[in-house]
């Protein structure tokens, strides 16, 4: 690498909400990230339906790009990553047969059930390892093939795969997102030919699976930029930016965004009976790793809350969080809070969150949340309290006690929500980066490059670019 002329590099970092294309430029041993271009994330509403419109992605995908060769003319690389699950259908000519369902569509209800009818739960696990949701890409595939809409169908890509494919013409899954699919054997890390001829699914439609890291080929827009198959799967790129660094310790970490992703880093699936039972998943990560965590509902619930909030008149984070602290008191502990189960159901799709906190509250004989901050801290106060419990199933089935939580992602920037989860689990958070996963996405461009510096790993690059805060449990 050039003293005079650093390397950039492009992360397209999607997003359910919110999307973004960050420069990242090497300056030394840390990585200086610089937001280009943020838009929110298209979905459509056709009918009782949800779309993601890949169209208005794609155009502000080109901005970002446009963006970047400005800032940096010589940038070297560019990869996307994007929540998982959703997918796109191409026909021959690898045009999209029609947009995108969003994961949040109401096409799946029942459909879990009746795949659980054809193959056992318990077999699906033992092969993909992969926790049950009902918007999980295989239920997905199952719902959308009785529609007619789909015929001409030829392969099916990821988001984030599709976005790689459209930059460099190279159709490929990368594994992190090919693990949540829930189509993948966990274990030999190929698409399960079994699985999916139980299922009357054909596994020609799906492109072959490819490590972390792979060269895709040069920008079809820029032959001067390479593109790169990093960890298209968000979280997968979040935990390998994880700041664990130093001497060996058993840490766990939390993704903390619209959804909030709980675990351990393993080199090999757990699949016994106890990890399929507490809602465990196994996916695949960078290096052949294995994320063994647990999906949990994060700051959604007061994401929708705010945007309705919002609707009469502009509200900051800074002044519900003060409103939120106010209905707390002096003290921090959240033992007399009200706790809200945020995985039950009704709290999935988008809508009037607060009439259903409210109805939620009346139905389980819980006191009234009178105020906003009230309503905040309950928000808060379960979040932190799914993350108590979710600690001590990991800690059951791993048979392992963890000192240690390195939160990132979006929600590290809450203090309160920081501080909650401190006291909850009774461990040092670690909170910071915030931007994990472009930072992830990122690093794995600057090392597939040759970039990294020397005797450098990504954590350790990671660590010494972020700005990280420790919050301690207040045992009083």
């Amino acid at each position: 690498m050039s003293s005079e002329q650093p390397r950039s590099y492009l992360a397209f970092d999607l997003g359910a909400s919110t999307s973004r294309a960050l420069l990242g430029t090497l300056i030394g041993p840390e990585l200086k990230l610089n937001e280009l271009h943020r838009f929110t994330t298209p979905v459509l509403e056709i009918g009782d339906h949800l779309f993601w419109d890949i169209d208005a992605i794609w155009v502000e995908l080109r901005t970002g790009l446009e963006g970047a060769r400005a800032a940096a003319p010589g940038l070297s690389s560019l990869s996307v990553d994007s929540w998982a699950v959703d997918y796109v259908s191409l026909d021959a000519s690898g045009t999209p047969i029609r947009n995108p369902h969003c994961y949040r569509d109401s096409r799946t209800e029942g459909v879990m059930q009746r795949a659980f009818e054809v193959v056992p739960a318990s077999e699906i696990y033992s092969v993909t390892g992969i926790q049950f949701l009902p918007f999980n890409t295989l239920f997905q595939v199952l719902a959308d093939a009785p529609d007619e809409g789909y015929d001409g169908a030829v392969f099916h890509l990821p988001i984030a795969d599709y976005f790689n494919y459209r930059f460099s013409g190279r159709r490929a899954i990368e594994v992190s997102m090919a693990s949540t699919t829930q189509l993948m054997d966990v274990s030999d890390k190929q698409w399960s030919a079994s699985l999916m001829e139980k299922f009357e699914l054909e596994i020609s439609q799906w492109p072959v699976i490819i490590p972390s890291g792979t060269w895709l080929g040069s920008a079809l827009q820029d032959p001067r930029v390479e593109v790169l198959a990093t960890c298209s799967h968000d979280t997968g790129a979040a935990v390998a930016a994880a700041p664990a660094v130093g001497p060996a310790e058993n840490w766990t970490f939390i993704s903390c965004g619209t959804w909030s992703l709980m675990g351990v880093e393993r080199r090999t699936p757990l699949l016994t009976d106890a990890a399929r039972e507490a809602g465990f998943t196994n996916e695949a990560g960078l290096d052949g790793t294995i994320r063994f965590l647990k999906n949990l509902t994060g700051l959604w619930a007061l994401q929708e809350c705010m945007r309705e909030w919002n609707t009469s008149g502009r509200i900051e984070w800074s002044d519900l969080e003060r409103e939120a602290r106010a209905a707390m008191g002096t003290g921090m502990h959240a033992s007399d809070d009200v706790l809200i189960d945020l995985e039950d159901v009704r709290f999935l799709s988008r809508g009037p969150m607060e009439h259903r906190i409210h109805a939620y509250c009346r139905e389980q004989g819980m006191a009234e949340l009178a105020s906003r901050g009230e309503i905040v801290r309950a928000i808060l106060s379960s979040i932190a309290a799914s993350y108590r419990r979710t600690l001590a199933e990991l800690e059951r089935i791993t048979g392992t006690a963890y000192d240690r939580i390195y939160l990132f992602g979006g929600g590290s920037q809450n203090e309160l929500l920081c501080e909650l989860t401190a006291n909850a689990c009774r461990c040092e958070v670690v909170a910071g980066p915030v931007e994990a996963t472009a930072t992830g996405n990122l690093l794995i461009q600057a090392r597939t490059m040759g970039d990294l510096p020397a005797g450098m790993s990504i954590r350790d690059v990671s660590a010494a670019s972020s700005h990280l805060k420790v919050y301690l449990p207040d045992f009083n």
